[in-house]
């Protein structure tokens, strides 16, 4: 499945878009892959982390990232600060983000729409529901004959009881990446996508993403675009959120007029 480099899950501010970004990126020497960083994490955060969905936590997390990276302290005063606002049941959202891979935004949501309305609206939008619908069904509102067998796969595996919302939310980090990848059409990208937007968990590096991975390496000088490991290794100081760290090179990147 091809990755972009843009969320396709909306984010509910828009943080300011000015390019002037108030320092320097600064050179550092590329890290081997055989570096192994020990990074401190203050004694202050919390043992058990909360999904980031109350301004305290995004607070605690802000002030976090201030004090372990210099660099990304910058961005962090040049933009409003983010927030996570999806409240769509698990199955809704991978279904959304299922109809959204590969797509401009305003055409993804036109297609969204119908989908909601084929569906009976919004709350409707159950395994059961879609089952009932064909292929030809989907492709009558513009869903693709490869992204409706996605779609009839996700459902068939939330009917069986191979998923489940509450077994999701139960889930944690790495179990959810094993057990969505098993759907047709879902991804490691879209996993991490659905941990970081609708799950709002705090610390997802989405290391294949392209807009976070030209984020870090403008931020810290990199020669060329960061592998998995090395995106791993910048970022680690990040922990344990990265993904409020990866959201900030998204508005990075769009400042900068590449998103």
């Amino acid at each position: 499945m091809a990755k972009r480099s843009k969320p396709q899950t909306q984010i509910s501010e828009n943080p300011s878009t000015s390019s002037k970004i108030p320092f320097r990126p600064q050179k550092i020497l590329k890290l081997s892959t055989t570096t192994k960083l020990t990074v401190q994490i203050s004694s202050d955060l919390p043992k058990t982390l909360k999904p980031l969905t109350s301004q305290s936590e995004i607070t605690l997390a802000l002030n976090h990232l201030r004090s372990s990276d210099r660099q990304l302290a910058a961005l962090i005063d040049s933009y409003s600060p983010p927030t996570f606002d999806s409240d769509r049941p698990p199955f809704q959202s991978l279904a959304r983000s299922i109809l959204y891979q590969q797509l401009a935004t305003k055409a993804a949501q036109s297609i969204h729409a119908r989908f909601v309305s084929l569906c009976g609206g919004e709350s409707s939008i159950l395994p059961e529901t879609l089952l009932s619908l064909s292929a030809q069904n989907l492709r009558q509102i513009g869903v693709s004959g490869r992204k409706a067998s996605y779609l009839h796969d996700l459902a068939e595996k939330f009917s069986d009881g191979t998923l489940s919302d509450s077994a999701i939310l139960e889930m944690d980090d790495e179990s959810l990446l094993t057990m969505l990848t098993v759907v047709k059409g879902i991804g490691a990208w879209s996993v991490h996508m659905f941990m970081i937007f609708s799950l709002k968990r705090p610390d997802v590096l989405p290391v294949g993403d392209l807009g976070v991975r030209k984020g870090v390496k403008l931020l810290y000088g990199l020669k060329e675009l960061p592998k998995p490991l090395e995106m791993e290794e910048v970022c680690e100081k990040w922990r344990p959120y990265r993904s409020v760290g990866s959201w900030y090179m998204w508005r990075y990147m769009e400042a900068k007029g590449v998103l």
